[in-house]
């Protein structure tokens, strides 16, 4: 499938899971220097691979007759600053209600891990500005997600299909907060017990067949990973906790937790 198809395929992926409409959202794939974009002004479900135009890093056309995303200056700030070869950019609802109401998503739960850490909100500015490509690039630093305030979020993966997963697991963290929020104040969990699930799933305990090496894999979904997917070294087992140790007023980890590192709020 040709990164053009992909772009039809996960646009459509989109719109069925209710992550985007109209002609919100977009999404690009990076080749090289050449980046694929969904186009502006067309609904994401009616793409064909010729209306998905190919720029340069410097935003230049260089291939199809459509205009590229109105997006695009925030895609390429995000080329140009991590390892992604993939952005994903919806206005889904959860998302979006997280975005307009906090400065960040609390982890309430240890899939937050999966993102490389709490997710930023990215303060507001109009759409395909230089201003919100910054924004949104200091708001990934370290992440495979964030949002954007009164507008809604962004991921990134090594594929597409990385960059939508996140999108997903994004969405999905963003409605269990909203959720419990509407039942009580939600828990969130601290700094010692997300390092415990970094360590459980890095070192998993043994089990009868361990000596033969059976069930040693760990699923890929569940293992640190950088933006490129590659895993992080056993080492830096708290790599996805660059937040736990960057928020003000977030106290530290208790003594003989793994170190915080530093991998490269409430309402508004």
């Amino acid at each position: 499938m040709t990164f053009r198809e992909q772009l039809c395929e996960y646009g459509r992926r989109a719109v069925e899971l209710g992550l985007v409409i109209g002609t919100s959202g977009n999404l690009s794939v990076r080749d090289g220097d050449r980046i694929a974009v969904t186009p502006s002004g067309v609904a994401l479900d009616k793409l064909t691979p010729e209306m998905c135009p190919i720029v340069d890093m410097a935003g230049r056309l260089v291939e199809g007759d459509l205009r590229p995303s109105s997006e695009t200056p925030m895609h390429l700030a995000v080329y140009e600053s991590t390892d992604a070869q993939a952005v994903v950019h919806t206005h889904s609802v959860f998302g979006t209600v997280v975005a307009t109401t906090m400065t960040e998503l609390p982890p309430v739960h240890y899939n937050t891990l999966l993102l490389g850490g709490v997710v930023r909100v990215a303060p507001y500015a109009t759409y395909g500005t230089p201003e919100l490509a910054e924004n949104v690039r200091a708001a990934l630093e370290g992440r495979r997600a964030a949002l954007m305030a009164n507008h809604g979020g962004v991921t990134i993966g090594a594929t597409l299909e990385e960059a939508f997963e996140a999108t997903r697991v994004l969405e999905w963290l963003c409605e269990v907060y909203v959720r419990a929020a509407g039942i009580g104040k939600p828990t969130v969990l601290t700094d010692a017990q997300l390092a415990a699930v970094v360590e459980r799933t890095l070192n998993p305990p043994e089990f009868p067949g361990h000596e033969a090496g059976l069930g040693r894999r760990t699923p890929r979904g569940l293992r640190p990973t950088r933006p490129d997917g590659s895993a992080r070294p056993q080492t830096d087992p708290a790599g996805w906790l660059r937040a736990a140790s960057d928020r003000p007023g977030r106290r530290t980890p208790p003594a003989g937790a793994p170190p915080v590192a530093r991998p490269g709020g409430r309402r508004r």
